[in-house]
């Protein structure tokens, strides 16, 4: 999976990139200090359930999936036609969720673009932009059509035609694609174009210090959920200052400070966890004395499928699915007495797999 940062200038998705990451990423303080380089980090997503089952089977190795994170270059107004365009937006296409940090935070040091913080007018701004950016992409593709047309070579188009005239009518109403219901035939027709706002987009409103928890808070969430409608979107309140600096504390200290604040657990599972779940993402394990590992996967899986995701001569040989869930195995206590309960099962290719589901894969090839 991977995650891309994108904000207005001085909306502090640096500050989150490195909460996420842990790493030391200078923020400039002033809008002209747009930085030209896309910083890129790998996060690995915690999963308590690795951890459990790491001290009982104590492998000799014990891997976490992973998230690529993109800290994507600020995007300022007006770069659907602007120099920033190409750079920003192929970015953008390349992941497969929008991070989209918003400001709230006063800081008279961290000078906004327009000099004063409207966190409603910052999201549609942008959100404009992606939908700008659609819009191009449609209209120049339904006007290659309509030429092939012409010339008698596109009458096998029509479909992918239709498909662009429903996105045109959304976006001429500059409201994003995430908002349409495409079937997967019709997304496979236009998928190569690689749009911008059909992307899950997981919102992160940054708030300040002392802005956690507080009424006005919780009246920008209520304002900015009414804009985002529910579709494929999510806010998330977090202050990515606080979560930066938390970042590169020891865990203990980190544990204190968020305990002080009110806060249960640091940025990095809240957002990861969130886009997991815009994304229809779970995670089956794999554990034994070699190697304890956690598999990313899309809901609604099936085995044969997942058994893919490990090895294609896995898939290619695929026998049986030893699944047993979780929580079925820390109650068993172990593999043998799992047996015993009936809780450790044979399942075939067309198993859907669940979060959670310890699978062994038995295969021939």
């Amino acid at each position: 999976m991977k995650l891309g940062i994108i904000g207005l200038p001085n909306s502090g998705k640096t500050s989150l990139f490195d909460a996420l990451t842990r790493q030391q990423i200078e923020t400039p303080a002033y809008p002209g200090q747009i930085g030209e380089e896309t910083h890129v980090g790998v996060i690995k997503v915690p999963d308590g359930r690795i951890d459990r089952l790491s001290e009982i089977f104590r492998p000799k190795k014990t891997t976490y999936a992973d998230v690529t994170c993109m800290d994507i270059t600020g995007a300022a107004r007006g770069i659907s036609s602007g120099r920033q365009k190409a750079a920003v937006m192929s970015e953008v296409w390349d992941v497969d969720a929008l991070i989209h940090v918003v400001r709230a935070f006063e800081d008279p040091a961290v000078v906004h673009p327009d000099g004063e913080i409207d966190p409603a007018g910052d999201a549609a701004a942008l959100e404009l932009e992606l939908i700008f950016s659609d819009l191009e992409l449609v209209e120049t593709r339904l006007e290659r059509i309509a030429n092939d047309m012409k010339k008698g070579v596109g009458k096998h188009l029509e479909s992918e035609q239709a498909v662009l005239e429903k996105c045109r009518a959304l976006l001429d109403e500059e409201k994003p694609l995430r908002n349409l219901q495409l079937s997967d035939e019709e997304k496979a027709l236009v998928g190569s174009l690689q749009f911008a706002s059909i992307k899950p987009e997981l919102v992160v409103l940054n708030v300040g210090e002392d802005e956690i928890g507080s009424d006005r808070t919780a009246e920008i969430i209520s304002g900015l959920n009414d804009f985002y409608q529910g579709k494929e979107a999510q806010v998330l309140p977090l202050s990515a200052r606080i979560e930066m600096e938390l970042s590169q504390l020891p865990p203990e200290e980190a544990e204190m400070f968020l305990a002080d604040l009110g806060i249960g657990e640091p940025a990095m599972n809240r957002v990861i966890r969130e886009a997991y779940t815009l994304l229809g993402l779970i995670s089956f394990l794999t554990a034994g004395a070699d190697e304890v590992r956690a598999w990313t996967i899309r809901r609604g899986t099936p085995a044969v499928k997942a058994a893919g995701k490990i090895h294609s001569d896995i898939e290619r040989g695929f026998i049986r699915a030893e699944v047993i869930a979780y929580d079925d195995f820390i109650a068993a206590g172990d593999m043998a007495r799992a047996k015993e309960l009936g809780t450790l099962r044979l399942e075939g290719k067309d198993y859907l797999v669940q979060d959670g589901d310890i699978i062994n894969f038995r295969f021939n090839v």
